[in-house]
């Protein structure tokens, strides 16, 4: 086919087709089906741009760049555009693997830099009152939905960790109870995290009030006439997270922003950590963070929150 030189390759839309297609099997079968997604997602958009630059296109840094260029022209978040370049990135790892490029032309443009702070509000320490003020621990729903909320604010797991958990995933060590967790894009539960006693009570009582409850079980299940028993999926978390935020009285401002969400207790776990004096390093590993840089953010945002009482310096 083309030459070995990364600026001669050259394909069709036929041969990309079908090279897209093999590192989507070759690349990506291992993969969880959220990474999978993410990067056919990504892949597709490219795709859709090389058919109309398909006769002047080089795989080359020149012609990476020049579809970075046009990312940046579409309304798309930073982080948005690094993920399609990473996709990109990949493939053409892919090529270079196949043999044909010497090189890797998409590791020289770089994606965008890692923002400063998350764009998600956290809760101050009122907010946290008024959100587990309006939580019911009198019904089996309710119990449900307590512990899915301190596992999220106290635990720090975010909604697909939440739903993907079972029973099983529960580890009583001598050093602390832990959750085996699967996150997103990860293939398996290859991390911890730790559970705290309050959140580890919540959980218990939520378990105790269901029936016949066998460790292969999901963690939380529906309560609802025609689904009980299945897994909750994400949208329901949210969906229930929601509902509590607006009856707490947090999502009262449209536009607000950053903007209270279900995220919004995630990313108050942390905080919440720094706050009570923990090492930086063990918050980084209950977050399991890869890099010490992402927690280091929320560090700016407790300094910024301690700095700026209008925004909620009370973070328990």
């Amino acid at each position: 086919m083309a030459s070995s030189h990364i600026e001669s390759l050259k394909l069709t839309t036929g041969e990309l087709a079908k090279r897209l297609q093999d590192f989507q099997r070759e690349y990506l079968r291992e993969k969880s089906a959220d990474t999978v997604g993410t990067y056919s997602r990504a892949l597709r958009e490219f795709e859709r741009w090389f058919a109309g630059q398909a006769d002047t296109f080089f795989f080359s840094e020149a012609g990476v760049q020049s579809y970075k260029d046009y990312l940046e022209t579409r309304s798309l978040k930073k982080a948005s555009v690094s993920t399609y370049l990473t996709a990109l990135r990949q493939f053409c790892q892919y090529l270079v693997d196949i043999g044909l490029m010497d090189e890797n032309p998409a590791r020289a443009v770089k994606g965008n830099p890692r923002p400063e702070e998350h764009s998600r509000a956290v809760l101050t320490e009122a907010d946290i009152r008024q959100l587990l003020g309006v939580l019911d621990d009198t019904t089996l729903l309710g119990k449900r939905d307590q512990a899915i909320v301190h596992l999220m604010l106290f635990g720090g797991l975010s909604e697909i960790e939440v739903v993907r958990a079972n029973v099983r995933d529960i580890d009583h060590m001598l050093d602390g109870t832990f959750l085996r967790v699967q996150g997103k894009g990860r293939a398996g539960k290859d991390r911890q995290a730790p559970l705290d006693p309050p959140v580890i009570e919540k959980i218990e009582r939520y378990l105790e009030a269901r029936d016949s409850v066998l460790p292969e079980h999901p963690l939380f299940v529906s309560h609802g006439h025609r689904s009980n028993g299945q897994r909750l999926n994400t949208r329901s978390v949210r969906s229930r997270i929601n509902r509590y935020l607006t009856a707490a009285n947090l999502k009262r401002d449209r536009d607000q922003d950053p903007k209270v969400s279900p995220h919004s207790l995630t990313h108050t776990a942390p905080i919440i950590w720094l706050n009570k004096g923990m090492d930086t390093k063990e918050v980084q590993t209950r977050m399991r963070h890869g890099t010490l840089d992402t927690t280091r953010i929320y560090e700016k945002r407790k300094e910024k929150l301690q700095e700026n009482p209008e925004q909620g310096k009370e973070i328990v």
